[in-house]
């Protein structure tokens, strides 16, 4: 694991889409296509633009979300509409986007479908995931009766309805395996308050109360953590 800290978001998000990009770009050069998984949330919204803009062959690169609320596409809340409102546009426009949220009525119900669309990525390029306050990523939320099955290495499984304890709207989430399964993972987030949560997740290794803590500490995929002040 690296963290590399930078004075400001602005800084973070030039290097974090330079290195994105690169990796993006070898990917295609050597397989013929390229995938992303990114977090929604307000942390990621400059570098969403800042990477909109790059100039390589998006119409070889599948984006995904790591999580995703169990409401509809133009539903305020829907982590869909922040990025294709501010990811999937300039350049980014020609993506293929694979979403998590699909027509079933209930997320535990749209299990199944989700599992078949994610099989069919195979190891993913890039992974960034974001971090709450409480220690989350994705939607694996302490205290979430879903969260044992979402952090089992074993489980077979790459997606996991949860119905988070402090948050609105059931989710669909990325399992921790799945998120693993990726050659590059990203951590980005800014402020003092994230610093602190990160200490605590290292300081620790109760993955329970902060699953976080399952990426820190396994071995199976490099981590780098871009911090910003």
């Amino acid at each position: 694991m690296s963290m590399i800290e930078f004075e400001n978001t602005s800084a973070l998000d030039a290097a974090l889409t330079g290195k994105v990009s690169e990796l993006l770009r070898k990917a295609i050069a050597c397989n013929g296509s390229a995938s992303l998984v990114v977090s929604g949330g307000r942390t990621p919204v400059g570098f969403f633009h800042l990477l909109s803009q790059q100039d390589l062959d998006w119409s070889k690169v599948t984006v995904a979300l790591a999580d995703e609320r169990w409401v509809d596409a133009d539903h305020p809340d829907s982590n869909e509409k922040l990025v294709r409102e501010n990811l999937l546009i300039n350049e980014a426009h020609k993506a293929q986007y694979l979403a998590l949220k699909n027509g079933a009525e209930d997320a535990v119900d749209g299990e199944a479908e989700c599992q078949r669309q994610l099989a069919s990525i195979g190891r993913f390029t890039v992974v960034i995931l974001g971090m709450g306050d409480d220690g989350h990523t994705a939607s694996l939320f302490p205290e979430s009766a879903a969260l044992a099955k979402g952090l089992d290495m074993h489980s077979g499984r790459d997606c996991i309805a949860v119905t988070p304890v402090h948050a609105p709207h059931q989710r669909m989430s990325m399992t921790l395996p799945r998120l693993l399964n990726s050659e590059s993972l990203f951590i980005h987030i800014s402020g003092i308050s994230k610093q602190q949560v990160l200490a605590r997740a290292n300081a620790g290794d109760d993955v329970m109360a902060l699953p976080i803590r399952a990426v820190l500490h396994q071995q199976s995929t490099p981590v780098a953590i871009y911090w910003a002040h």
